[in-house]
């Protein structure tokens, strides 16, 4: 085992071989793939008929551009230097890849909390993304390059500094490691303050309860969700004996006293969901359950796992179940996860993890910042993703890495100043194609 200054000056290595102040280039090369080329090599395996869905909604702006574009920043970033060092990554680490939701103990936590693209990787691909997302949005609201530079550099400086303070703890100190949402409204003043604890409090309101009476409808045949086609429609021909081998199957995922409570809830309806923005055309499902009574409700999401956008450019995965990677990504990266949190194998052999579809989530509504609240939320995420890191990757090595002065902090900023340049581009790319007749959109959906 390699002592805590063996782990410094491997980290301290690295810089020889990837200077801090490299991760601030960005040209794309003369042989970069077209980026609808690779949205559309994406969507192949895809539900056909969402497509003009997706494209509607990335086309709506460059911020939602983003979003829906993690395979073409991954193609980018495999292009640029590694680090070496590396960490269980996001994989998707944009602003509204973060947000709020209850553990187990029903306590209200900030973290990352996306991970259909989660893999093993460097960490700054991670930062860099998270970066990248910050400037979009702030250029997206009004505010001038060098105020987005700002909101950039502050993600990128509580990322850096909050490693190194975790570099200086123990395991399980690290571990247990957590940002309530509690804490939040601390971070901000005034009427941004009392924005936040509305949408706490919102967030608290988002339960399975509160999901039945906005999905549901009860008539003489009993209770069922309500069909809102394209985005939500009811699956009428379910087959009771698969409907029970899926549900053995994801059973078998769950840790024994929780399939104990699964147990107690009956199967009542279910639904196809269009959600997000770049999960849009995977095939994603909604269930309701019943426990104690009709007022006591479960709604769990069945949503696809596909190989991971990054995979092609790192290591393959350890986990041939895609589903399974997903779940282990998601309880290695959060300080807690969804008790509902499992996987399984689908009609045709595809795979699919399991979670509650609303346990008190809750997402920022990064359009509507202020430049100062921005910059904070930013300085919130850099937080939330260093916590990440530190749990599956050598915090130490990394800490070393970044070391104490701001020359990777602005590095990236600077990268996220070119790569929302980038971002731009194919965003217009998009809307000449959809322009054109070329890209199908449906708009506003």
């Amino acid at each position: 085992m390699t002592t805590p200054s063996e782990r410094a000056e491997r980290g301290k290595a690295a810089r020889k071989r990837v200077p801090r102040s490299s991760h601030g280039r960005w040209i794309p090369s003369s042989q970069r793939p077209d980026p609808i080329a690779l949205l559309e090599q994406e969507a192949v395996d895809r539900l056909p008929e969402l497509a003009p869905v997706r494209y509607g909604r990335m086309a709506a702006s460059p911020f939602a551009f983003l979003r829906g574009a993690a395979a073409v920043m991954a193609a980018d970033l495999a292009t640029t230097r590694s680090s070496g060092l590396t960490v269980q990554l996001c994989g998707d680490a944009h602003l509204l890849n973060f947000g709020v939701y209850a553990s187990p103990e029903r306590t209200l936590l900030f973290d990352v909390n996306d991970f259909d693209e989660t893999l093993p990787g460097p960490f700054e691909w991670d930062v860099k993304r998270l970066a990248a997302s910050v400037v979009v949005a702030a250029l997206q609201n009004g505010s001038a390059k060098p105020k987005a530079h700002r909101a950039a550099l502050a993600a990128t400086e509580s990322y850096r500094t909050t490693m190194r303070r975790l570099a200086g703890l123990g395991e399980l100190e690290v571990w247990y490691e957590r940002i309530a949402a509690d804490d939040l409204s601390s971070l901000v003043h005034g009427a941004d303050r009392a924005r936040v604890e509305s949408r706490l409090a919102h967030a608290r309101r988002r339960t399975s309860l509160h999901a039945l009476a906005r999905l549901t409808e009860k008539d003489a045949s009993g209770r069922h969700i309500v069909d809102d086609p394209p985005l939500l429609e009811r699956v009428t021909d379910v087959d009771r004996i698969t409907i029970g081998k899926i549900f053995s199957d994801y059973r078998s995922s769950l840790a024994e006293e929780r399939r104990i409570l699964l147990d107690r809830y009956r199967f009542v309806d279910a639904a196809r969901k269009v959600v997000g923005v770049g999960s849009v055309g995977t095939r994603c499902f909604i269930l309701l359950l019943e426990g104690r009574d009709d007022a006591d409700p479960l709604f769990l999401q069945i949503k696809e796992a596909g190989r991971s956008v990054l995979e092609q450019y790192l290591q393959p995965s350890a986990f041939t179940h895609q589903g399974h990677r997903v779940v282990s990504g998601q309880r290695l990266i959060q300080a807690a996860s969804d008790i509902f949190l499992g996987w399984m194998t689908g009609p045709e052999q595809r795979h699919f993890y399991w979670r509650q579809l609303r346990d008190m989530k809750g997402s920022a509504e990064v359009e509507t910042m202020s430049p100062a609240t921005l910059r904070d939320y930013a300085r919130l995420c850099g937080r939330a993703l260093a916590r990440a890191h530190a749990r599956s990757g050598d915090r130490i090595a990394i800490a070393a890495y970044l070391g104490t002065s701001d020359v990777f902090d602005r590095a990236v900023a600077d990268f996220a100043l070119r790569y929302a340049g980038q971002n731009a581009d194919d965003y217009a790319a998009l809307s000449a194609g959809i322009a054109a007749g070329v890209v199908a959109a449906a708009p506003g959906v």
